[in-house]
């Protein structure tokens, strides 16, 4: 738009906009006087005082404004544009039409939080008189800010992760510019009825606590689908949206009014069978929620969930609410968001990985360093592609895996590193995917780490792959690394905030002497019956992850030789904080907690605890030769609080 002159109909639109007097424009901060005379003045004079993009916005807000709501009313109404020409704008009696719809208007209202760090989210409406309650209907993104889908697909509302305070949520049907707070409009939220999840209609329920007939009323639905060109509105509250819109040009727009009801008119303009509607109206983040209502059918035709300002908007349809409405909750014809593919996670074939070579037990040269031998209750999984010498080895790039059927993470990761031939990569925008050489069913999905205190952490450090003779070598090893068979939940305050634990190999590579810059590093959950749940998975959290780094390295007597050092990584205290935020009591009495710290632990400690076999590694273990040596075995953990305290 920015290289595009302004096209002869937009400038038409936006005179006949200043000659009428066109309140958006004073919203605008632009004296419709000023405009007009400045259409007088030749087009290149025009433009370079105010840019295409700019006067395409007048053109966007005139036509298209985002009208303000007070008393229950709609301003500006009668002062829309008119275009003859062709049959996007509106119609001589749109005033009349929105009118008739400004019943529904007190049916609209701000999704609020309570005890959250934001104070609203979204928008809702009132979509069915209940006995039990009325029902809102809002999208799930808004839902999932405070609440958690469970097995049942309703919502539980979760618990701060500050305090043990839990989360709540108030519907406010007022908020209007100028109008003081009105507490007989703000409704207490009950709880949510209907959370979708990941691959569906981006929708959620919730019941107010409220009687059947004292909510405002609720807003019909229609009995069938729009097509492109109808007449509809959208009815929110618009929140600053500096990230997806030009801050700048948005401040021009809402003039600092955000958050407050608005009434924006525009058409649909698609609705094919199998879509999503798509509108013209003007949105901003706030709208999510908000229904977009046919100005000729007086009944709401969509949910709207997405947009871009002055690009596209996308809406659910109102048949798939009824369908939600009558208790069906599987994916409704019609309910297929436009970017689905990418929302949901990737499924990547077996094709996709060919010729990955794996892990090298060679790597390292002169020492063979294989991978563990781990106890048959984790029963290991088996790639389609496997060997008959390996048959459960998951082969990436500089990598393998071994991956529990039992615990749907890895049991283990093997990575060679090449520290002579790092590439440093910037991360990348890779979509976490799932490897089909397994069974989808027993891998961990997007869907599974919901809770937002829980992460997805690299059981392979992504940056420590990043190693090869070229730059594409270097991103196919990187990319294998966002595969949900290479990572397991983690606290996201240790995912993020583990410089010590991530940094050992940098550290461990830099601060010796190593044969070719070259290490090797094992790493993975210690399983314990102890974990607790991850939701309703079927899988664990583990309270705690360990780490094997093998390297050729001199020692005092300037031998090369192999070292092996262990480490082991304890959430237990974060994991622990946690469930008790959440009120899951039950869940952690009696459990013993470890430190939220990095330790370094003799080899032979670690197999012991783990049941692996590690072969003769942990006779190469520096640690259990200064144990050794002063006579003191009976401390197993020594705590890291530098990387100066590793024992090499």
């Amino acid at each position: 738009m920015n290289s595009t002159p302004i096209s002869d109909r937009s400038r038409d639109l936006i005179r006949r906009a200043a000659e009428r007097g066109n309140p958006v424009l004073r919203e605008l901060g632009l004296d419709p006087d000023d405009v007009a005379t400045a259409f007088l003045a030749p087009g290149s004079t025009l433009e370079s005082a105010h840019p295409p993009m700019f006067l395409e916005a007048i053109v966007r807000m005139a036509g298209r404004p985002p009208l303000m709501v007070r008393n229950d009313r709609v301003e500006g109404k009668t002062s829309l544009l008119e275009d003859v020409n062709d049959g996007t704008a509106f119609p001589h009696d749109i005033a009349d039409r929105i009118t008739a719809v400004e019943r529904f208007l007190p049916s609209v209202g701000r999704v609020e939080f309570v005890n959250h760090a934001k104070s609203w989210g979204g928008t809702a409406w009132v979509v069915q008189d209940d006995p039990a309650g009325p029902l809102i209907v809002t999208n799930r993104h808004v839902a999932t800010e405070i609440a958690r889908r469970t097995h049942r697909g309703d919502g539980v509302f979760l618990f701060a992760p500050t305090s043990s305070a839990r989360y709540g949520a108030r519907f406010n049907t007022a908020e209007e510019p100028g109008m003081p707070a009105d507490a007989a409009r703000l409704h207490r939220v009950e709880g949510f009825t209907y959370i979708a999840d990941a691959f569906q209609a981006d929708v959620a329920l919730a019941r107010l606590h409220l009687p059947a007939g004292a909510a405002p009323v609720a807003m019909p639905l229609a009995d069938s689908d729009t097509d492109s060109g109808e007449l509809v509105a959208v009815v929110g509250y618009p929140a600053a949206d500096p990230y997806r819109n030009d801050p700048g040009a948005m401040e021009r727009y809402f003039r600092g009014l955000y958050d407050i009801k608005r009434f924006s008119p525009g058409r649909i303009t698609a609705a094919g069978p199998d879509e999503v509607l798509s509108h013209d109206c003007t949105t901003l983040g706030g709208n999510s929620g908000s229904p977009v209502i046919s100005l000729e059918r007086r009944v709401a035709v969509g949910l709207h969930f997405a947009g871009e300002y002055g690009v596209a908007n996308s809406a659910v349809r109102a048949s798939t609410l009824r369908a939600l409405m009558v208790g069906e909750r599987g994916l409704v014809p019609g309910t297929a968001m436009p970017d689905l593919a990418e929302r949901r996670d990737p499924l990547r074939p077996a094709d996709h990985f060919a010729g990955r070579p794996g892990y090298d037990p060679q790597f390292l040269r002169v020492a063979e360093v294989p991978l563990p031998v781990v106890p048959g209750w984790l029963d290991l999984a088996r790639p389609s592609d496997a060997s008959a010498e390996c048959p459960f080895e998951l082969r990436y790039r500089h990598f393998s895996v071994l991956h529990s059927v039992s615990q749907k993470m890895p049991a283990l990761c093997a990575l060679n590193i090449d520290g002579s031939r790092m590439r440093p990569l910037k991360r990348r925008n890779i979509a976490w995917g799932k490897d089909m050489r397994l069974p989808e069913a027993i891998q961990l999905g997007g869907a599974d780490y919901g809770d937002p205190e829980i992460d997805r952490g690299h059981l392979v450090r992504r940056a420590a792959t990043n190693w090869g003779p070229d730059d594409d070598v270097a991103r196919q090893s990187d990319a294998d690394s966002f595969h949900y068979t290479v990572c397991a939940p983690q606290h996201a305050d240790l995912n993020r905030n583990t410089e010590m634990w991530l940094g050992l190999e940098n550290y461990i590579l830099s601060s010796t002497a190593t044969h070719g810059f070259r290490a090797n590093v094992m790493a993975g959950p210690v399983f314990t019956p102890d974990d607790p749940p991850l939701g309703d998975t079927g899988a664990t959290i583990p309270l705690a992850f360990w780490k094997v780094v093998t390297m050729l390295a001199q020692d005092e007597d300037e031998v090369l030789r192999l070292h092996v050092t262990a480490y082991v990584l304890s959430q237990g205290q974060l994991i622990q904080a946690m469930l008790a935020r959440q009120g899951r009591s039950e869940v952690i009495e009696g459990f013993a907690f470890g430190a939220f710290r990095t330790f370094q632990v003799r080899l032979a400690d670690l197999a012991a605890t783990l049941g692996y076999d590690f072969g003769t590694l942990p006779g190469l273990d520096p640690l259990a030769r200064r144990v050794e040596r002063s006579e003191s075995a009976a401390v197993p953990l020594r705590p890291i609080d530098s990387l100066n305290d590793i024992v090499l």
